[in-house]
């Protein structure tokens, strides 16, 4: 078993092919000898049981009477010749030669049809001279004696018909077998070929990193399928290498601009102590001021870049039911912080979500970052839940209809926020969480036409708690 393991799957598929057919074509072979062999069987039997040696039989009773006579001193053989050897049987033994060119041996069989202890009786034995017979032996009555009368005829007559099969049988099995490995091998090579395309495919991959390799895909058999999944995969990989390499050049050039800043200040105060010149007061504080933005801008980043980079399918903590309403009033109280010039007005209603507390509160907080950022100053902020529909409403100057497709994308800023802070990501990332719990995200103009911008967090769930109350609570 090892070693078949070890050849080729083409090798083992006309391996399998061949033996497979060598076996339907030897079950054949055996079957239709075993049919011819029992069907001349029964056309022999049945030519011993309709010959009539009776009459024979008693012509010689006749003549010469019956008495023992051995094959050596065999009368002269009679005119009418039953093409068989026939011998009369005595009930004490006894034997008397009809036809034929040697007598027959007496078996107990035809003693015990003779003295009617039994019917006839059909049996294979051989002559004195050692010819295999097939023998019927039946009752008889000669001359008014009871007496047994048997008929044989070589068995040569159905074994050389039998020979000649089994030796044509055996030549058949042996093309078929021999056809059956070539068609096997063509078979394999034929089946095969898309696997060795796709093998070629995958080497060349593995060899170039080229994953714009494409397969034929005709067809809607399992290699057709493998190809259209291959396919699909490769694609898959070129399109998460593609983003993966943008995120990179986005990650770089968003870092760029603090680390520059940050560096620049830093050089200041590092010259500063250098030469010996004192920065002002008011000035050394302002850098300073400015070091500290970059290095909390920084780090918000890399934060955000951290949660974008974790997969999908991996949950950043324990997953449960949560109150959204809490989770809203916890991000809002920290919101009021960002913004204490703004106004904010909530209506939270109870609503209970699976999903992670901490991602879900981010989530919450970026949107409301969002409002405090656009919000005009001494603005409103106004926040609803209401069935599981989270909006933020601000009134600030709003986004054109033009860039709403891209508000969730990783890094995009429309033109008027590139001169605030932010990294562009804190949307990609409430799509994201959203998505983690069934739910969507969307940003919209207002509701009533005045001015500012919806954002709009739906999540699935019910407004009542479960019976043992919520699993996960925020952290106040």
């Amino acid at each position: 078993m090892a070693g078949f393991r070890a050849l080729p799957l083409r090798s083992r598929l006309a391996l399998l092919v061949t033996v497979a057919v060598a076996l339907a074509v030897a079950a054949v072979a055996a079957v239709s000898w075993v049919m011819v062999r029992t069907q001349l069987r029964d056309q022999l039997d049945s030519s011993l049981r309709a010959t009539n040696a009776e009459a024979q039989a008693n012509q010689v009773v006749r003549s010469i009477g019956c008495v023992s006579v051995s094959g050596s001193a065999l009368p002269e053989r009679p005119a009418n010749n039953l093409s068989a050897q026939v011998q009369i049987v005595l009930p004490d033994g006894g034997h008397c030669w009809v036809d034929g060119r040697s007598t027959l041996r007496i078996s107990d069989t035809d003693l015990a049809v003779a003295q009617r202890r039994r019917g006839s009786a059909l049996y294979d034995t051989t002559t004195s001279d050692g010819v295999p017979i097939r023998v019927y032996t039946q009752p008889a009555l000669l001359e008014g004696r009871a007496a047994a009368l048997s008929v044989a005829k070589p068995l040569a007559d159905i074994d050389k018909p039998l020979s000649t099969l089994a030796w044509v049988l055996l030549l058949v099995c042996g093309i078929g077998v021999v056809g059956a490995g070539a068609a096997g091998l063509w078979v394999a090579r034929t089946g095969l070929r898309p696997v060795d395309e796709l093998t070629g495919a995958v080497e060349h991959i593995a060899r170039t990193e080229d994953l714009t390799v494409r397969i034929p895909d005709e067809g809607d058999d399992e290699i057709a399928r493998l190809s259209r999944s291959f396919n699909s995969m490769t694609a898959a990989l070129a399109s998460s290498q593609e983003r993966q390499a943008q995120l990179i050049a986005d990650a770089g050039h968003e870092l760029r601009t603090p680390l520059t800043s940050l560096r620049t200040n830093i050089e200041l105060l590092a010259r500063s102590e250098d030469t010996g010149r004192a920065i002002p007061p008011e000035d050394r504080k302002e850098l300073l001021a400015s070091v500290k933005a970059q290095m909390t801008e920084l780090a918000a980043l890399i934060g955000d870049l951290q949660e974008l980079s974790r997969p999908d399918a991996v949950s950043p903590g324990p997953l449960g039911v949560v109150a959204l309403h809490e989770i809203a009033g916890a991000a809002l109280s920290r919101a009021r912080l960002r913004g204490p010039e703004l106004t904010f007005t909530s209506d939270l209603r109870p609503w209970y979500v699976r999903g992670e507390a901490a991602a879900l509160e981010r989530a919450v907080v970026n949107v409301l970052d969002n409002a405090v950022k656009f919000s005009p100053p001494d603005g409103a902020v106004e926040v609803t839940l209401r069935a599981g529909e989270l909006t933020v409403r601000d009134h600030g100057p709003g986004i054109p209809a033009e860039d709403l497709p891209h508000v969730f994308e990783r890094f995009w800023r429309s033109p008027s926020a590139r001169a605030l802070p932010g990294s562009g990501l804190g949307l990609s990332i409430v799509a994201r969480t959203a998505a983690r719990t069934g739910g969507s995200a969307e940003l919209r103009a207002a509701a009533d036409g005045g001015p500012g911008t919806e954002a709009v967090l739906r999540i699935p769930g019910a407004p009542n708690p479960p019976p043992d109350g919520p699993s996960v609570v925020p952290d106040q």
